[in-house]
């Protein structure tokens, strides 16, 4: 049995703006074990990348603020470590790759000098020897003349290479947990197939737990062991991979797997889900899916569903899918 590498209990981050609260993370609760990949997927807006940036104490405070909940990694509670203590941890043992590439690189240094920092601030060494590192992650990921590159600036590099310069950065230190913002954004299918399997080739090597937050539900039904499905800031369903894609229970999991483009299908509109995500400032009352659920019932429309497992390792969020396992 794999090792409990990170788990999140109840957590909760809450935006405040003039007296309003948006309940960006509302009690959302998972884990994930050395060597496994959990995928964290749903539409924009659902709290995915909030969810993220919360396991790396990462919310600007303010408007943000993680209200409660426990982040354990390796048995050690994040939320009770110092700034400083947290700033040692997030590059080397904790790595994350961002989804705006742009954002996360400094546009007046190198992309060898700051894949480079990263080594010389968490695992010492000269300048030289992590700059030698520096060219090998290149190399890993897929960037052609690794050694002229490193000297290039951020703004020199097209929107691809800029990503895969952002993953050698986060892969520099080998890290236990690795977070996934959409890695593969804005990467062609090919080199898309190559991070991807160099991040689970990493995984399996390392024994590195990932999270990986994507909208598209071919990477992890290829990729991932489990998935956890949010909407409006909750996690509605949790099952293996092979267990939720064969019997999807929530309506809003089914709404997702029903919309996937299929190979040979007739001409014809895409399925789609009605309506949008509910805005975190006018949450409907009861369940925040029934307002756009087809299956939805009175008690739906009143009350909260809380996450109860149906069958073994599948919790779900739904009072109707609860009702019908029971029949």
């Amino acid at each position: 049995m794999s090792a409990r590498l990170l788990e999140v209990r109840d957590l909760r981050t809450h935006f405040f703006n003039r007296g309003t609260v948006a309940k960006a993370v509302d009690g959302v609760s998972f884990h994930v074990d050395a060597g496994e990949m959990l995928a964290l997927v749903g539409e924009s807006g659902c709290g995915k990348s909030v969810t993220a940036y919360s396991l790396l104490r990462l919310i600007a405070d303010p408007p943000g603020k993680i209200v409660g909940g426990e982040i354990l990694f390796e048995g050690h509670d994040l939320m009770k470590l110092s700034d400083d203590e947290m700033r040692r941890l997030r590059g080397d043992r904790i790595a994350m790759i961002f989804q705006d590439p742009m954002s996360s690189l400094n546009p007046v240094f190198t992309i060898g000098a700051q894949i480079a920092e990263s080594v010389l601030v968490h695992r010492g060494g000269t300048k030289a020897a992590a700059l030698s590192r520096a060219v090998e992650l290149l190399d890993l990921v897929g960037i052609p003349d690794s050694r002229r590159r490193i000297d290039e600036y951020p703004h020199r590099l097209s929107g691809g290479m800029r990503q895969r310069a952002v993953i050698a950065m986060a892969l520099a230190c080998e890290p236990k947990l690795l977070i996934a913002d959409e890695p593969t954004t804005a990467l062609d299918v090919t080199i898309q197939a190559q991070v991807l399997a160099l991040i689970s080739e990493l995984k399996q090597r390392l024994g590195m737990g990932v999270i990986m937050i994507t909208h598209d539900l071919g990477v992890v039904a290829q990729h991932a062991q489990r998935v956890a499905v949010m909407y409006a800031g909750k996690i509605v369903e949790q099952a293996a991979v092979a267990d939720l894609f064969s019997r999807p229970l929530h309506p809003y999991t089914k709404g997702l797997l029903a919309s996937i483009p299929r190979q040979g299908a007739s001409g014809g509109r895409l399925n789609e889900i009605p309506g949008m995500v509910p805005s975190l400032l006018a949450m409907p009352r009861g369940c925040s899916f029934a307002p756009r659920c087809p299956k939805a019932v009175d008690r739906c429309t009143h009350h909260v569903p809380s996450l109860a497992d149906i069958s073994p390792l599948h919790p779900v969020s739904c009072f109707v899918a609860q009702q019908e396992a029971k029949l």
